[in-house]
């Protein structure tokens, strides 16, 4: 929210600097973003009036201007390209000194005497224009301080609201807070009713039920569409960062930003009426005020004219008037609408349609319900002074039922001292709460409070503590110690857990990403994993509509980024959650991926560079999966998303138990090319609840006796795994073998074609006696046995 400072302190007189009023906003927690201080120092400019412009004679852009500065003429050399005779413009006489520390002296320009500039909105501190001569209205009076014309020096103040605060999108609702903030106290805002003076009027349905329960509009007639927006509601809307458009399009603005009410002016003569609020029909379109045509649905609120099968979409309610209904220059009688809107029918529509207006931002918050007659009233006083006109009487459709009612709400005494840990004077609690527009009335333990209509945040006894608080001072409360006996969790011992793989991925050389858990529904179909995906029903954008099915997309993403940048060799992990629909509530399931592209190793003098691939991958999920004592098995997969024949599913395999975890491998060449990615790129990604589990951890004694060690090699067929192996040497050698070593894997000269030769060292021991020769030979010929019978190998010589 962007106002200017002298509007506000119109609506609250306070002697606080503009530096302490921003402190105090900030503090009571209206976070102040920027101030811009607007023209200050413009001692010496003075509105002026150019009687002639003529070509200078030795420079072709510049021009010799006769101007008249109201106390007599002078002589100006200008290079703007709208100075031309007649325009009233923004003069710096000699002697002025500009915002920008320009001092104006007497000059000569190609040999033909200034007495002074001519300026820019840009050259006098008040805007960021510089195209021209800042052109100020016909009626200026010549010879006035511009700074007295324009109301001058002032500040462009812009706070950052939360989502609670919307009663403060307006000059009047922010004015609220600082006159309790400051101790001073709102000035009075009289909205007189505007008499009717026709009987000019158009009947209004209501048929959106409690989406739209209230709606009011009148008819003015008459009204001279082309009168210019007075300096004074221009310069307003300028410093609140909205563009002046047209008188009629500005009088809506202006009144949303005072008081804040959207509202909108249609022209009367392209209406039939009645005009109606109801809900969208499917296949329903529209073309709104910037010239885009829409295609609606039923979740869309329409604002229509005429009935039966004559009846038109004229404007998509609480986000956009429509384009074939709009007010222009030619504009004679004007119908204005000002409606009450329920949020939770508006959230979202805006951005599905890619829209964000100032209305819709409103309206998704939170408008007061009581505030459309006011704004009404409000805007049509300011149509008939500034263009003329008659009104007709003031229409209004309302649905009681579900208009929000306010409701006392207590506040005990007891409760505000102990959730504050201080005692806040009757007083002063009772000095914040009206100067807040409240209506407080005493209790024997406190106060009963009643909100206005504009703070339906207000609710509880805790949200009264907290208007208290943060206007007492969030500096005058006390900093303790909760007191109390603190429950300690301890972590499971049958999990490793998160902090332990994040320094685990660490120590391997990783970087941790933190994605958006919701994603562009085209990335998802980009990797083929869209099946499943949870659509949101409010996404901040249409680029980010849907919850993550994996979390590899948003990962190689974050991997492309840093790649476009020269980072060669990158290492990235996240550890977070994926969503997938269900029957009664999305599926969340927690889970780790790794990226990796460049080298193995960073760069280095003693190891020559060498590309990563599937096995130094393989080696860092190994040792994650170590520290859960897990030992994983490696099966040969080709997801959408995998390279062939260079990926495999990992699956978990503990006592018998197989679970599969998730896959690891390297991306397909055609993926990457779509993600516009030249790197090859390595990953895994896997269900974390699987690989971190692990057995408690038991004592066993030590065998006090020596252990022996065996060396056997096989030749073996290549495609035998050494994992199916291992699992027959484990069985076949029993409880005496402690450790199972492959040391050596060959294939070349003395080994046929086809297979290959696995070395491996049998570590024997047993708890309770020394191993003889005879027992050692025993497991060792049981095991050879077992080999050469289960997978056709033979002891290689």
């Amino acid at each position: 929210m962007k106002f200017s400072e002298n509007w506000l302190r119109q609506h609250v007189p306070t002697a606080a600097t503009r530096d302490e009023l921003a402190a105090t906003l900030t503090a009571i927690g209206l976070e102040v973003e920027e101030v811009t201080a607007l023209g200050a120092a413009l001692d010496g400019v003075v509105v002026a009036r150019i009687v002639s412009a003529e070509k200078h004679p030795e420079a072709d852009r510049l021009q010799v201007c006769s101007v008249d500065t109201g106390s007599g003429t002078v002589q100006i050399v200008c290079g703007a390209p709208n100075a031309r005779a007649g325009l009233i413009a923004p003069l710096a006489t000699v002697g002025a000194s500009l915002p920008g520390g320009m001092a104006i002296k007497a000059a000569k320009l190609r040999g033909v005497e200034s007495f002074g500039m001519l300026c820019s909105a840009k050259e006098l501190g008040i805007d960021a224009d510089a195209s021209g001569l800042l052109e100020l209205p016909a009626d200026a009076p010549v010879g006035q301080p511009l700074a007295q014309y324009l109301g001058l020096p002032d500040a462009s103040i812009e706070i950052k609201l939360t989502p609670n605060r919307a009663d403060c999108f307006s000059v009047r609702g922010i004015a609220y807070d600082v006159a309790a903030a400051t101790g001073s106290a709102v000035a009075p805002l009289a909205i007189e009713p505007v008499p009717a003076t026709i009987d000019s009027a158009l009947a209004v349905e209501l048929d959106a039920g409690a989406d739209v329960p209230r709606y009011c509009g009148r008819v003015i007639e008459g009204v001279d569409a082309t009168a210019p927006t007075p300096v004074w509601m221009a310069e307003r809307l300028r410093r609140s960062g909205v563009r002046p458009v047209s008188f009629l399009v500005d009088v809506t603005q202006y009144v949303m930003l005072e008081i804040g009410q959207p509202m909108h002016a249609f022209d009367r003569d392209t209406l039939a009426g009645p005009v109606g609020a109801r809900r969208a029909r499917k296949g329903e379109a529209t073309k709104l005020l910037n010239a885009q045509d829409v295609a609606l649905d039923e979740q869309f609120i329409v604002i229509t004219d005429g009935a039966g099968a004559a009846q038109r979409v004229v404007a998509l309610g609480g986000v956009m008037g429509g384009y074939d209904s709009r007010v222009t220059d030619a504009t004679v009688n004007v119908f204005l609408e000002a409606a009450h809107f329920a949020p939770a029918a508006i959230i979202g529509r805006g951005r599905k349609l890619g829209l964000h207006t100032d209305a819709g931002h409103r309206f998704e918050r939170g408008v007061d319900p009581e505030l459309p007659r006011t704004a009404i009233e409000y805007a049509t006083r300011l149509i008939l002074d500034i263009a003329g006109g008659a009104a007709g009487p003031l229409t209004e459709s309302a649905l009681p039922e579900h208009l929000p009612q306010p409701r006392p709400v207590a506040l005990r005494r007891a409760r505000l001292a102990r959730v504050l840990g201080l005692s806040v004077a009757d007083a002063e609690v009772e000095r914040i709460l009206q100067a807040l527009g409240l209506a407080v009335e005493r209790s024997d333990d406190g106060w009963r409070v009643t909100a206005p209509s504009r703070r339906f945040d207000i609710a509880i006894e805790e949200d009264l503590i907290e208007e208290i608080a943060r206007i007492h001072g969030y500096d005058r409360i006390p900093t303790t110690l909760p007191g109390g006996a603190s429950r300690l969790i301890a972590p499971s011992e049958t999990r490793v857990d998160a902090p332990t793989v994040r320094r685990q991925m660490a120590a391997r050389d990783y970087l941790e990403a933190v994605n958006y858990a919701f994603v562009d529904a085209a990335w998802l179909q980009l990797w083929q994993a869209g099946e499943g995906a949870v659509a949101l029903a409010n996404p901040l954008s249409a680029e980010l509509g849907v919850m993550r099915t994996m979390l590899l997309p948003g990962l190689v993403a974050a991997l492309a980024r840093n790649a476009a940048r020269q980072q060669e060799r990158v290492r990235l992990f996240e550890l977070g959650n994926v969503f997938h629909a269900a029957a009664a509530a999305p599926l969340e399931t927690q889970r780790i991926a790794a990226a990796v592209c460049g080298n193995a190793s960073a760069e280095q003098w003693g190891r020559a560079a060498q590309p990563v691939g599937f096995h130094d991958l393989r080696g860092d999920l190994d040792s994650l999966a170590a520290a859960a004592g897990a030992r994983l098995e490696y099966r040969p997969s080709a997801p959408a998303w995998a390279h062939p024949g260079r990926s495999a599913d990992v699956w978990r395999v503990d006592g018998g138990r197989e679970l599969r975890l998730g896959w690891i491998g390297q991306l397909h060449p055609r993926l990457l090319r779509a993600l516009d990615l030249d790197v090859e790129v390595v990953a895994f990604e896997l269900d974390l609840g699987g690989l971190v589990e692990r057995a408690i951890a038991k004592a066993g004694a030590q065998s006090k006796y020596p252990s022996v060690r065996r060396d056997r090699a096989f030749i073996v067929a290549d495609t035998v795994p050494w994992a199916a192996i291992q699992a027959t040497v484990q069985a076949a050698a029993g409880p005496s073998l402690r450790e199972l070593v492959l040391f050596d894997r060959y294939q070349g000269k003395g080994v046929e074609t086809g297979f290959k030769s696995l070395a491996m060292g049998l570590i024997l021991q047993d708890e309770s006696r020394t191993l003889t020769d005879r027992d050692v030979d025993a497991v060792v010929a049981e095991v050879t046995a077992a080999v050469e019978r289960e997978h056709g190998a033979r002891l290689r010589a």
